[in-house]
């Protein structure tokens, strides 16, 4: 059964990265975004990946909702979106990205994206939400990063159950596809 997705919040990179590949991948996931009538919640930066996935998707006439606090928003240019959230501060701006979505993706990016990841994560271990997460492992960029969630696992800090709930891939239409169909169940981490 496959679960019905309207909004899928993004979070990735407000720098562009050392390889032309990622800009190429952000452009090909707007187009699914696009194709597959999603509409996009992300970070409302106008820079990097962030931007660049952002007027992609603004380009095929699809909502885009930015959600960015204040102090951001004071030093950048904001992109004319369908929706612009500014708020107080980075944690109101992850729980609301939060509220407003069905489903995450995580795309390459520096601290502040592994930190939106590992919280949106918790959140599904300790069973506050059962959205599905994807990882959009362009260039295999988050090997290292599931290479540290595996040990995780061997070490016994995470369930086996927990890891296997990502969403991995490669290509953004295969990762949309598997967002949908995923089975997520809560598992008591306790247990």
């Amino acid at each position: 059964m496959s679960r019905v997705l309207r909004r899928i919040c993004v979070f990735c990179g407000s720098s562009a990265g050392a390889d032309p590949a990622y800009g190429r991948s952000v452009r090909e996931l707007g187009a699914v975004f696009a194709e597959s009538g999603l509409s996009l919640v992300y970070g409302g930066g106008n820079v990097g990946l962030m931007g660049e996935l952002a007027r992609s998707v603004l380009r095929r006439d699809v909502e885009v909702i930015g959600v960015i606090p204040r102090r951001i928003h004071e030093a950048v240019e904001p992109l004319q979106l369908s929706e612009l959230h500014v708020v107080d501060n980075m944690h109101e701006r992850k729980a609301m990205m939060y509220e407003l979505s069905d489903a995450f993706v995580v795309l390459p990016g520096g601290i502040g994206t592994v930190e939106e990841f590992f919280e949106i994560y918790t959140w599904y271990q300790l069973g506050i939400h059962l959205k599905p997460i994807g990882l959009f492992n362009v260039r295999e960029y988050f090997g290292k990063l599931l290479e540290f969630v595996d040990h995780m696992v061997c070490e016994g800090f995470l369930k086996a159950a927990h890891r296997k709930a990502l969403v991995i891939e490669t290509d953004p239409r295969v990762l949309m596809a598997g967002l949908r169909d995923t089975e997520l169940t809560y598992i008591n981490k306790l247990d």
